[in-house]
């Protein structure tokens, strides 16, 4: 560096936009001249009509230096007071082992990976995954579990939609809700079934049975910690043919009989307390379970044990065909997100505390509500229960005193309710915290001794759990549970997993219109900062400040990114916001006496969830034809317009469009559509071919929801976290998400709730805030054109050797593009399938299969990959084509090549016997690249059909393992 290198430019080297962006200013120009063009502005303005271009800049603000960032944040952060939480109510404080911290929350191995659809790559996540249903089993003692869902609360309001499919009561129209289950869940679930048009009906638990309903839910132990027998409620709503739903409290079940030992048909709660921070209310993967019977209509992902080609166990997503990305519509749901990073947290939880160590935890937390209960009772504290786990609930008539005292001392207890507050043990309590709580409660010089009253419960027993309903089953036997308790071995035994996974901190994931780009460290680290890490989502505000100032610059930076008007940040995955935006349209049309208006348009090349939110919100789906170029039929459009206008609710549109082009006509599809009295809803995933160069508010759009977790750089976690916030014009503003718990400001009060917590997943909301700052308002734009240019090189490299379905103004792609397979397939017997695991063998993850086309591949490389990345890829797909011509000269056998036979592993390459038509060598080794960074699938091809005859939903038994 010479001496007359500036400061500025000193400055300059720690640039994070240089960082974020893959191609070097050498690579781009390469890729320009590949292109035909001279500069990345006459690319785009080849590309993006010019009638949507931005006429003025985003006004994010200026970028930020990784130092400065993180520097701010933390001075932020610092605002919010991390109290001692005894709120309780479906959150806790809990230890995470640092093993798992370290080496899963904080490790790109984990929260890199994407959705397993490609298991023979994803064996690692998938063991975890069927760790945590395995476990779930164990705890509920039902028959079948799902591989997590967004939070307890939506798992509730699955449950209701699962109640009223199976339910015998076919006349019944209700769900009855007991009135002590946690709030935010009521609230949850109502907002649900007025979707519906369910009936909800709200009272005491034995009253259910004097209701019609298709099913109810029971809290246990109840919000205010009562632990009651529920057999006779369960069979009481049996006995009308309805389902039994119970939210459990997942450390409870270590102490507590099973929900499904008393007779549930469907338990559900959160994992949250199995080593996952409150995090201000999320991410957080609820669990969910139910009868082997209702197995098609259980919500979520299943995993499932299978075979692969050579017979050997292997793991995959069982029963795909009730997703919404098959379905359609008719999917029994709109959750594309799971929680899959935070359920295995969660697993491994279990794995290295084992049953043993699991059950001292919850014996700890159980003894220490025992000992708080008994010296206040001992100095005439009157609790509203005489049953509990880990929850005391105090009626008290100088509440006021004693919470404010509580505050002085930093600690929060639940007041929900007149005269009464209540205090929530946790696996964080300790002796010196059960003392401070006398002080509190009692004042000073009440005589209490932790120890003697120990002593005293060690003595006599506690009967706070009834008898009736303490466990005696032995639960988590299997092997994976009972072996990694040493930090040695679970180091070893997450390490094992991971690099069974190909994640992005191995190659490229390409995935068409799921963005898979670079997740930065300096954007991951504040996640596990204690002052967003461990508060409450229900503290009170002033404690919650520094998240309040984060959340309001994160909302107004989204409002300028969007062009709309006010941003909800509840939703927590892109589904839940699709569906929360239709809500939101929904009650726009109600407030101005259009409740008659029900009919949304989807064209007939949307993402699955579209229809599958549709119906969520109790729309009628019309869907409107594509043409041959993809892009939406203006004249179907124009005529069912026109023929459902009266009943017009909405259009949902995807933009870029699904098939990766800026449709010229976007602008007249929105006139259209308002002219015939509907609202616009732009799906936000391809939001990252818009920023900074156009915005939905801009083109048209009424609301759309973001991916937070596509185009704001949150990771995908294996399959979750998500976060899916919606913007929205001023008109649709006050239908946004409310919560009854804590008000969100700007919507109207009673607005129902999508998410657990008001602000959704909000521990992960600084990687979007960090992102956007340290790329600022240029760097943002820059990211959008650096999408497009990778996605046109990639498209015009690969034109020569496969036909590119479809393409936009001047023959260009926006940030990803489609290789149709479909002529090589006829000409040769080789599928999408095989090429997409033939890739696998050349160290990359396939891109998205069959996707909005059958027979097709779609692509999309993303800003942050360099060129040399690219060109490795290219370099696999060609190759591939060339083994593809190989077979349709005869050379192979449509039986016998490499193709077929993909993905090979170590273990097949290095048999004792080889009868193919190519190499050994060549079958791993394809071109000299892979060589230097191998990555060995553990499994060959799996069976899918097998698995799905043959469904095993747990840990295989400990007789597997021994052969």
């Amino acid at each position: 560096m010479s001496n007359a290198t500036s400061l500025e430019q000193l400055e300059q080297t720690q640039d994070f936009i240089r960082r974020h962006i893959g191609p070097s200013p050498a690579q781009v120009s390469d890729m320009l001249s590949a292109l035909g063009v001279s500069s990345v502005e006459e690319l785009i303005d080849q590309t993006v009509p010019a009638s949507i271009r931005l006429e003025q800049g985003l006004t994010v603000g200026e970028s930020r230096t990784e130092v400065e960032t993180l520097s701010y944040l933390k001075s932020v952060a610092s605002k919010n007071k991390v109290f001692k939480s005894y709120i309780g109510q479906g959150y806790h404080p809990t230890h995470v082992p640092h093993v798992i911290l370290r080496n899963v929350l904080e490790n790109p191995g984990w929260y890199t990976a994407y959705t397993p659809y490609q298991p023979e790559i994803a064996q690692g996540r998938l063991e975890s995954l069927l760790n945590f249903q395995t476990m779930t089993l164990d705890l509920t003692g039902l028959d079948l579990a799902s591989a997590s869902l967004l939070d307890e609360s939506t798992a509730a309001a699955e449950a209701m939609g699962l109640a009223k499919r199976v339910s015998k009561a076919k006349k019944a129209n209700a769900f009855f809700i007991a009135d002590d289950v946690h709030t935010q869940t009521i609230d949850v679930v109502t907002t649900r079934a007025e979707q519906f048009g369910f009936e909800i009906i709200v009272g005491k638990a034995a009253d259910a049975v004097n209701h019609e309903i298709f099913g109810a839910l029971f809290q246990y132990p109840s919000t205010s910690g009562e632990v009651v027998d529920i057999t006779d409620l369960i069979a009481g709503v049996q006995s009308k043919k309805a389902i039994a739903c119970v939210a459990a409290d997942i450390m409870s079940l270590l102490l507590l009989k099973a929900p499904g030992k008393l007779g549930a048909d469907v338990v559900l709660g959160s994992a949250q307390r199995f080593g996952v921070p409150m995090g201000y209310g999320g991410p957080h993967a609820a669990f969910f379970a139910t009868r082997d019977s209702y197995k098609r209509s259980l919500p979520g992902r299943i995993i499932g044990v299978s075979k692969d080609r050579l017979g050997n166990d292997a793991l995959r997503m069982a029963m795909q065909t009730r997703e919404q990305h098959i379905r359609r519509d008719k999917a029994n749901s709109n959750i594309c997100t799971a929680q899959v990073l935070l359920a295995n947290m969660a697993a491994f939880y279990a794995v290295y505390h084992g049953p043993q160590g699991l059950k001292t935890i919850a014996q700890r937390i159980h003894r220490f509500a025992d000992i708080l209960a008994a010296g206040l009772q001992a100095k005439g504290v009157a609790l509203k229960h005489s049953t509990w786990f880990d929850t005391l609930t105090v009626v008290s008539d100088n509440k006021d005193d004693v919470t404010a005292r509580a505050v002085a001392n930093g600690v929060n207890f639940a007041t929900n309710h007149a005269g009464e507050y209540s205090i929530a043990v946790s696996e964080t309590t300790t002796r010196a915290d059960v003392a401070e709580l006398f002080d509190i409660i009692l004042g000073e010089g009440h005589g209490l001794s932790v120890d003697a009253i120990a002593a005293d419960i060690e003595a006599n027993g506690s009967e706070s759990i009834p008898a009736s309903l303490v466990r005696d089953d032995e639960i988590l036997t299997h092997p994976n549970f009972n072996s990694y308790h040493s930090e040695t071995e679970m180091m070893r035994y997450i390490k094992r997993l991971e690099s069974k996974d190909l994640s992005l901190n191995h190659s490229m994931i390409s995935l068409g219109s799921c963005t898979m780009k670079l997740n930065a460290t300096a954007e991951m680290i504040p996640v596990t900062w204690p002052e967003f890490a461990n508060l409450h989502p229900f503290c009170p505000l002033d404690q919650a400040a520094g998240y309040q100032i984060m959340i309001n610059e994160l909302h107004d930076w989204l409002v300028n990114i969007t062009g709309y008007d006010a941003v909800s940040l509840q939703p927590n995955s892109g589904a839940q916001g699709e569906y929360a935006g239709l809500i939101a349209i929904r009650k726009y049309h109600e407030s101005r006496g259009d409740a008659h208006r029900n009919i949304c348009l989807i064209p007939s090349s949307a993402h699955g969830t579209n229809p599958a939110s549709a119906q969520m919100a109790s729309m009628k789906i019309v869907v409107v034809d594509c043409d041959k170029n993809g892009n939406v039929d203006m004249a179907d459009l124009k005529a069912k317009a026109e023929e459902v206008s009266e009943n017009l609710s909405c259009i949902m549109i995807t933009y870029p469009s699904t098939h990766g082009v800026y449709e010229e006509t976007i602008r007249e599809i929105c006139d259209i559509v308002h002219e015939h009295g509907g609202q616009v809803y732009m799906d936000g995933a391809n939001m990252n071919a818009q920023v900074g160069v156009t915005s939905p508010g801009f083109i048209g759009s009424d609301v759309s929801h973001l991916n937070l977790h596509k185009t704001f750089c949150i990771p995908h976690g294996g399959g979750g976290p998500g976060v899916g916030p919606i913007g929205v014009k001023s008109h649709l503003a006050e239908f946004m998400p409310n919560h009854s718990v804590i008000n969100v400001p700007g919507t109207k009060i009673g607005n129902g709730a999508v998410s657990a917590a008001p602000y959704g997943s909000a521990a992960i909301l600084p990687i979007s805030w960090a992102y956007i700052t340290m790329m600022g308002s240029e760097g943002l734009k820059q990211a959008t054109e650096m999408a497009i240019v990778n996605a046109n090189y990639l498209t015009h490299e690969l034109s020569a050797h496969f036909p590119i379905l479809y393409r936009g103004r001047n023959n260009r792609v926006a940030h990803e593009c489609i290789v149709d397979l479909r002529p090589l397939k006829e000409l040769s017997g080789i599928t999408e399938m095989d090429v997409a695991k033939r890739l696998q063998d050349y160290g990359f993850h396939s891109p998205t299969m069959s996707f909005p086309v059958a027979g097709t591949l779609m692509i999309e490389p993303t800003e942050s990959e360099s060129k040399v990345e690219i060109d490795r890829f290219i370099e696999a797909m060609v190759s591939i084509k060339g083994e593809i011509d190989k077979v349709i000269s005869g050379e192979w056998s449509i039986e016998n090549n490499p193709l077929v036979f993909a993905p090979h592993t170590q273990g097949d390459v290095l048999g004792n016997e080889w009868d193919r038509a190519y190499d050994r060598f060549y079958a791993a080794f394809p071109v000299p690249a892979v060589a230097k960074n191998k990555f060995w699938p553990t499994v060959t091809r799996i069976d899918d059909v097998y698995g799905d005859r043959n469904l095993v939903c747990s840990c295989p038994a400990v007789e597997t393992y021994r052969d």
